[in-house]
């Protein structure tokens, strides 16, 4: 896997400055921000912490799972959170100090041939999170992992490694998911995502929302459980967010999915804060707060997932990046939401302005056009694929006359969808995959290079996949489902229930199967399929499967 090359800037005194603001300081002193976020140094640095023993961990630790992450050929990230009481402030640990943490990775589930075993420290600074970066394993093996702290032992978790460069695997399979907002229901998705015989998983945003919880987990309706006020208020701190992700992660079917497979995450938006674009608020808000706001979501997004350790720039964490498996398959994972321009004309469905037409108008920024285009250029991979936030193709509401737009979408960043575009015809690749969530529905569609023009060229297919449980149970056919299908004759299939997509990919062709759930705001949804798809490679274009 490799990145773009970022220059840290580590400032262990504002770190510390900053871990000693309380919350009404925090909301007020915007220097905070680089503290925050990933101007830190590694967690090796802070050697002279106090080690807590084992006896001082009264209640199992591993309430939170286990996960992997960003696997290569040769590596994997395997993280854990230790949090005896994960839904109290602090977790249940003291403020400061750390403990030691044991893993082991083998070749099977009873780990009889253990392949590697160490030992890490969960320090309080970053939330007792551990990332272990693994290397020197074989390619294309499925791994088992797990975690110990004194007589405590996490649950099992199962990774694999990817293919070689240079070897083209048969087949490759993953899932793309998507958009779980815990108040609007279950994870059931996940659950059945657990038993999917899948490569990896990429997650492309809306990991947790941002608005306040009530005591009976809005529409799960809990009976047997009340969650404490604390979670009934919009994050904005760094505890906030370290507070969500532990009510979110304790949630067994999303453990289950995590411990089933290795998992590619990027963010969008409610990782943060509906719609904010760089570093700017959704509503126009005094954006000095809303700077130290982003770094505190960002610190946390990056302490509860399996990611490598960051490649800090100021307030900033540089997630896209690039993934191989094999020669098979190339993914250039985007971040469509750190860099991108104010959305124009106020936002929402608007009709194009020049504003919104405006050539330099970005949703990736400069340096990240140029890392994809370049990745174009060099790619050998029979297939592209770009897991990426928010909708790539034209989305009309209307069949009369002008139409309104997303202008949160790249519908309302035509110009740079004109690059991007233009720099998959520089490239020559034929077999262009965009994996997309952000909109809680399910879309396949036909990628135009002229979508003023149902004639055009296609140049490649758009799978969005749904949510898993923002917006409820759905429907089949939303109310709009007519208009948007007789609009958009691009579009082959739309769904508005919850669920995920699964994409096959061979050396002919890739399919997409639309997993859905039957209902989330109550437990025991059953798992169907709504509808398949194929493209063949070298011809581009959707097919009922």
């Amino acid at each position: 896997m490799t990145r773009p090359a970022d220059r840290p800037t580590p400032d262990r005194l504002l770190r510390e400055a900053a871990a000693r603001l309380d919350r009404r300081r925090f909301l007020t002193v915007t220097s905070a921000a680089a503290a925050l976020a990933f101007g830190v140094n590694l967690p090796s640095a802070h050697a002279a912490d106090a080690e807590l023993t084992p006896r001082a961990i009264g209640d199992d630790p591993f309430t939170l799972g286990v996960a992997s992450g960003d696997p290569t050929p040769e590596s994997v990230v395997l993280w854990t959170r230790l949090a005896p009481r994960p839904l109290e402030p602090g977790a249940g640990l003291p403020p400061a100090g750390s403990v030691r943490v044991g893993w082991e990775i083998a070749r099977d589930e009873r780990f009889r041939r253990v392949e590697q075993r160490g030992s890490a420290r969960a320090h309080a600074e970053f939330s007792y999170a551990v990332h272990v970066d693994v290397d020197g394993l074989d390619p294309a093996r499925t791994y088992w992992y797990r975690f110990t702290v004194g007589p405590w032992a996490s649950p099992t978790g199962r990774t694999r490694t990817t293919a070689p460069r240079g070897h083209r695997p048969d087949s490759a399979s993953l899932a793309l998911v998507s958009c779980q907002a815990y108040e609007d229901g279950y994870f059931t998705a996940y659950r059945h995502l657990a038993t999917e015989d899948v490569d990896a998983v990429f997650h492309v945003g809306d990991y947790i929302y941002e608005y306040g919880i009530d005591a009976a987990g809005g529409d799960r309706h809990y009976t047997d459980r009340t969650l404490p006020a604390h979670h009934n208020h919009e994050t904005t701190t760094l505890e906030d967010y370290r507070l969500r992700y532990s009510l979110y992660k304790n949630d067994p079917d999303l453990q289950a999915a995590h411990a089933a497979h290795p998992w590619y995450v990027t963010w969008d938006d409610h990782e943060v804060e509906n719609n904010y674009a760089a570093g700017i608020p959704e509503k126009n808000q005094d954006p000095a707060p809303f700077v130290a706001r982003r770094a505190a979501a960002y610190r946390a997004y990056w302490e509860n997932q399996p990611l490598r350790m960051p490649r800090p720039r100021g307030t900033d964490l540089t997630l896209y990046r690039r993934v191989h498996f094999g020669r098979l398959a190339q993914f250039d994972i985007l971040d469509t939401r750190q860099y991108r321009d104010d959305q124009a004309n106020g936002d929402g469905w608007q009709y194009p302005t020049p504003e919104s037409d405006a050539p330099a108008r970005t949703l990736m920024g400069a340096a990240q056009e140029r890392w994809f285009a370049e990745g174009l250029r060099r790619s050998r991979a029979t297939w592209n694929v770009v897991p990426q936030q928010v909708v790539f193709s034209r989305r009309r509401n209307t069949t009369a006359g002008p139409s309104k737009l997303s202008m949160d979408a790249w519908d309302g960043y035509p110009a740079a969808r004109e690059r991007f575009l233009k720099a998959v015809d520089r490239s020559g690749v034929k077999n262009l995959v965009l994996l997309t969530g952000d909109v809680h529905v399910a879309y396949a569609l036909d990628v135009k290079r002229d979508f003023d023009d149902p004639d055009s060229r296609t140049v490649g297919v758009e799978f969005v996949g749904t949510s898993i449980s923002s917006d409820g149970d759905g429907e089949q056919k939303p109310s709009n489902w007519t208009t948007l299908m007789a609009a958009n004759p691009h579009m082959k299939f739309y769904d508005g229930r919850r669920g995920y997509t699964v994409v096959t990919l061979d050396r002919h062709r890739a399919r997409a199967d639309h997993r859905v759930v039957s209902h989330i705001t109550r437990p025991g949804g059953t798992l169907s399929t709504a509808a398949s798809f194929t493209t063949e490679a070298g011809n581009p274009g959707l097919h009922p499967a």
